[in-house]
């Protein structure tokens, strides 16, 4: 458990050295639309309205909406479009469509961050190239390392994506007083993550309410702002209430195929609640490297980052994921992370503005 606790510090400094001054916004957020497909164009003028985002941010495309997957060179063409007409300030793009979600053995938010690439894939139980947005205290992520994070504003219909916008907008500055729920579960191959589990809930008590529950699923519970575990589908879901701009993923082998797969989809979180999931679209094994890794999201996030920097932050390996949910969610914004005394995560203290403003709401505890 020392080793956990040693690297959960060096986490920390990550955290605590983030720049201020430049952030991720809608000013630097664009969303690629698919003019063919009636939802992606009714999520895209509701989302463009709710985030205020610039029509220059608004990049339009002309593909098929029905199928799974497109083929490499089908992408290729796609992001040649894509890369031709995004402004230059743009750090990071929201997908407003949710098939097709891969790209051959990519996901497909990875490949438009990344660039379609077969280093990001593997065949059988292998590991796969890694990024250097990993854990980075950046908030320019494209001016500093050439990636272009990326988020689907996935859902089966229209209803289900506002829904999720909403819940995003309505998470901004709020501060919640939430707990994150680490289940260690009976899935000895899906429950890899656990080992961090008890360095979480000791190094980060001072910032959340920590939950670790020996269980294969959690409800009943009013407060859900973290939920992670690992097995193949998860029981009681919607018997929860998650709280706006929650994380919520489960580590198994299918989660980001979307429909249609034996294994839960990472859609199920978002329509039970939460705002932001994860997945993978091809097999990556156990490989915890390939799965966000809770303690980075989770520190990450509540330092102030948005869900879109805190979750790609948190993946060392994320050429298989797809990360779906709200991009701009930001329950801590404003907030910043040091350490006290002992060397353990502690928000730091903020002069208030003397104007009452959301952003004066206490961080944490």
């Amino acid at each position: 458990m020392l080793l956990h606790l040693v690297i959960l510090v060096i986490a920390i400094f990550a955290v605590a050295a983030q720049a201020t001054t430049a952030e991720l916004t809608n000013v630097n957020l664009a969303i690629i639309v698919n003019d063919k497909d009636p939802q992606s164009l009714a999520v895209a003028e509701y989302y463009i309205k709710a985030r205020q985002i610039p029509r220059e941010n608004v990049i339009h495309a002309s593909f098929d909406p029905h199928q799974s997957s497109l083929s490499a060179a089908a992408f290729k063409r796609l992001k040649a479009q894509v890369d031709s007409a995004v402004p230059a300030k743009v750090q990071a793009y929201a997908l407003t469509w949710t098939k097709p979600y891969k790209v051959e053995c990519m996901s497909i938010t990875s490949a438009f961050a990344l660039g379609f690439d077969s280093a990001y894939c593997a065949q059988g139980c292998k590991q796969t190239k890694r990024i250097p947005y990993y854990n980075a205290s950046s908030r320019r992520p494209y001016d500093d390392f050439g990636i272009r994070p990326t988020m689907m504003l996935a859902g089966k219909d229209v209803t289900e994506v506002l829904r999720l916008i909403d819940r995003g907008v309505a998470s901004d500055y709020s501060r919640p007083s939430g707990r994150a729920y680490l289940v260690s579960t009976s899935d000895k191959h899906r429950n890899v993550r656990s080992v961090d589990y008890p360095a979480i809930a000791s190094g980060m008590r001072a910032l959340m309410g920590i939950d670790i529950v020996k269980a294969d699923y959690i409800e009943d519970k009013p407060d859900v702002f973290f939920y992670f575990t690992g097995v193949k589908s998860v029981q009681k879901i919607a018997a929860n209430h998650y709280l706006p701009g929650a994380i919520a993923d489960h580590l198994t082998s299918s989660g980001g195929v979307l429909f249609g797969y034996r294994q839960m989809s990472a859609i199920k979180w978002l329509q039970a609640g939460a705002t932001g999931s994860y997945g993978t679209v091809t097999e990556p094994c156990n490989f915890r490297t390939k799965f966000p890794d809770p303690k980075i999201v989770m520190l990450q996030y509540l330092g102030g980052n948005t869900l879109i920097e805190a979750y790609w932050k948190s993946v060392s390996m994320p050429g298989q994921g797809i990360f779906i949910g709200e991009p701009l969610s930001s329950p801590f914004k404003g907030c910043r992370i040091t350490r006290n005394q002992a060397g353990w995560p502690v928000f730091e203290k903020r002069p208030l503005s003397g104007k009452m403003l959301r952003s004066d709401a206490k961080c944490g505890l």
